[in-house]
């Protein structure tokens, strides 16, 4: 059994990063290399003070993992130092650990128990416990391929391959089944390729795991627009005839904008992927960036995840300065559990590796206008101080003014990271006779099944934008449905219904 005192044995203790100046200088992930001695002791330790509670929220599925990864289970393994089973209980519910590990905000930590007082010392390092599984699982080649005892003789078409996608195919070729993903850019990965920059996960991490589903005989087609008409392009019509089933995951990829703001069309103001996306490229290779910050002074407007991403991808391209603007409060330092109560996800400040290296982040500020210089190109930005109020009927957010006060701030590149509003327009919408919901989804059945027959959804293309550990959990739930559709009974694993949501506060 796990040791029930050794949260009181161990503080906890996050990965260590390597310093300001070093990582802000190169692409490099911004976590220290430890020598194997070091990783597999400190992992023991964080792995030690979990409790294995009697009833463990962390992988309760509404409020900690949406995976129902077996926390407690690989917990105690590390802690024994069985890394072998610790890696094959960790495989058994999540296909991608290494991703999660670098790239979920961690739910299973906010609902763990020792989060409910700072006199437990936080929460178990759940997170960096499973990347570092993983890891060690890549090292000892406990990683292998999985071929499918029997083949079904069915075809099944994936369309996008981020997390959710490439969930779905593994699940589904190891069922036995003839998979093909297709993706429209010229390398595979989605956002997890173009959109996440190197630091927070190198691509070499990508690439390994889209080995082994090589190997498992699961086959990819790039730079191919699945319903559109060009050379290389997949018509519906062939879609339709050549395979037995359709998965889409195509992700959630239209960028919020704000047409409405005073000096949008300036040159120099972009959506926040105008900025991710080439910046990723120039570091798979690709020649210089086409939108580059070095030099300039540059302002991001929002607060979230794509946010902290332009920061951190602005710093390292040199930028003269970097600002974030919030318009809502900053958050506080510690959880209050009268406004999310334990075991949902805190109200509080996250600052990410990337806030510690330089900039500033500025909240309930609002930008009322970008303002131009004479040649048509943003030189600086109006802000106002801003209030955030929510309607309690209609549940609309109004931003009000609450200062005349208008100041200045030097902006040379102006960044929109304000959300996504579904999926993008694209012909394979159209010849499926598929229509997205009012918030730019695709909608589903029960069984994961849109309104056209034999295509199904997952992953932000059906839940909107979301964390990279709920688009495994649709891409496996889908799995099983499009398993089950095919031969009429599976044995995969479904870990969420689609209309499963995380729980949070009224």
């Amino acid at each position: 059994m796990a040791d029930p005192r050794g949260f009181l044995s161990y503080r906890r203790a996050d990965s260590p990063k390597r310093s300001k100046t070093e990582r802000t200088h190169d692409w490099r992930e911004v976590y220290r290399d430890l020598s194997a001695e070091e990783q597999l002791a400190q992992t023991r330790e964080q792995a030690t003070r979990c409790m294995d509670c009697g009833i463990p929220f962390c992988h309760s599925g509404s409020a900690g993992c949406p995976l129902g990864n077996l926390i407690p289970e690989w917990n105690d393994l590390v802690r024994r130092g069985d890394w072998s089973q610790a890696s094959d209980r960790l495989h058994a519910t999540n296909n991608f650990p290494e991703f999660t590990g670098r790239l979920c905000p961690a739910p299973c930590e906010a609902a763990c128990v020792l989060a409910l007082t700072p006199a437990a010392g936080g929460a178990v390092t759940i997170k960096r416990v499973e990347q570092s599984i993983a890891d060690v699982a890549w090292e000892r080649d406990l990683v292998v391929s999985q071929s499918p005892g029997l083949a079904t003789g069915r075809r099944v078409a994936v369309v996008g391959s981020g997390p959710a996608g490439l969930a779905a195919a593994q699940q589904l070729t190891r069922a036995g089944h003839e998979v093909t993903v297709f993706e429209r850019d010229d390398r595979l990965g989605g956002l997890l390729r173009y959109g996440i920059p190197e630091f927070k996960m190198e691509k070499s991490v990508l690439d390994r795991r889209l080995e082994q589903l090589r190997a498992e005989g699961t086959r990819f087609v790039t730079s191919c627009e699945v319903g559109g008409s060009r050379p290389g392009d997949l018509p519906v019509q062939r879609l339709r005839a050549e395979f037995d089933a359709v998965v889409l995951a195509v992700g959630a990829l239209a960028g919020r904008d704000a047409p409405e703001l005073p000096g949008r069309e300036l040159t120099g103001v972009h959506l926040a992927m105008d900025h991710l996306v080439p910046a990723n490229r120039e570091c798979e290779g690709d020649g210089p960036t086409t939108i580059s910050a070095a030099g300039k002074h540059v302002v991001i407007i929002g607060g979230g995840d794509t946010a902290a991403d332009c920061y951190g991808t602005a710093i390292r391209q040199g930028a003269a300065s970097v600002s974030q603007l919030d318009q809502y409060p900053r958050p506080p330092d510690d959880p209050d559990f009268d406004v999310s109560p334990w075991p949902t996800w805190p109200w509080i400040l996250r600052t990410y590796p990337v806030h510690e290296e330089a900039g500033e982040r500025r909240f309930e500020v609002a930008v009322e206008r970008f303002i131009g210089d004479e040649n048509g190109h943003v030189r600086a930005v109006a802000l106002r101080h801003v209030r955030v109020e929510k309607d309690r009927e209609t549940g609309r957010r109004e931003v009000i003014p609450i200062s005349d006060e208008v100041t200045e701030l030097p902006c040379d590149l102006g960044l929109l990271a304000i959300g996504f509003t579904g999926v993008e327009d694209m012909p394979l919408l159209d010849g499926l006779g598929l229509v997205r919901t009012r918030s730019g989804s695709l909608g589903c059945g029960p069984d994961w099944q849109t309104e056209s027959p034999g295509v199904f959804v997952c992953g932000d293309a059906h839940r909107g934008a979301s964390l990279v550990v709920w688009a495994i959990a649709e891409g496996r739930a889908v799995a099983h449905a499009v398993d089950a559709h095919l031969t009429g009974a599976s044995q995969l694993p479904s870990p969420v219904h689609p209309t499963a949501l995380p729980l949070v506060a009224p």
